[in-house]
């Protein structure tokens, strides 16, 4: 299975059809510096975002052709310039010895034991974007504690 293409089950009422942005492709977005908003996500044709699922996005060659594949998409799709923003390497979320302290924070605030770093340590990169994604301050998050407990977490 390619992990580049996992679509988790919490998240399959909305990312299903593809009509919202799968924890995937925003991870990838995220690492090639690309914002896509919805309303732009949802001019793409379905073969498209099938596409953006897919497409690996993981050693420095495939980030910069996925930016560049998605950037491509915004402008001939919405005949505007693709917003670039910095990248974000991952470093708070793929570091496997330390579960970042907005995840632990987060957690407890809603009385939701954190991943110990065993658990975080053992989930697959994008399980920890999902989680630490879900934690962003200001974002009502509610898929949150549906993510933890299908990672096993609770």
């Amino acid at each position: 299975m390619n992990t580049n293409a996992t679509i988790f089950q919490f998240e399959k009422d909305f990312a299903g059809a593809l009509y919202c942005i799968p924890m995937a492709v925003r991870r990838k977005l995220d690492l090639c510096g690309v914002k896509v908003s919805l309303k732009q996500w949802n001019h793409f044709s379905l073969d498209e975002r099938e596409l953006l699922v897919a497409q690996a996005c993981d050693t420095p060659v495939e980030i910069d052709d996925y930016g560049r594949y998605v950037a491509g998409v915004i402008e001939n799709r919405t005949h505007q310039p693709a917003q670039l923003l910095d990248r974000d390497d991952g470093a708070e979320w793929n570091d496997t010895n330390s579960v970042p302290e907005r995840v632990v924070d987060y957690s407890m605030e809603r009385d939701v034991t954190p991943p110990t770093p065993a658990q975080w340590a053992a989930l697959s990169p994008l399980q920890r974007f999902a989680i630490f994604k879900l934690t962003r301050p200001g974002h009502s998050n509610e898929n949150f504690e549906p993510a933890m407990r299908e990672f096993g977490l609770i």
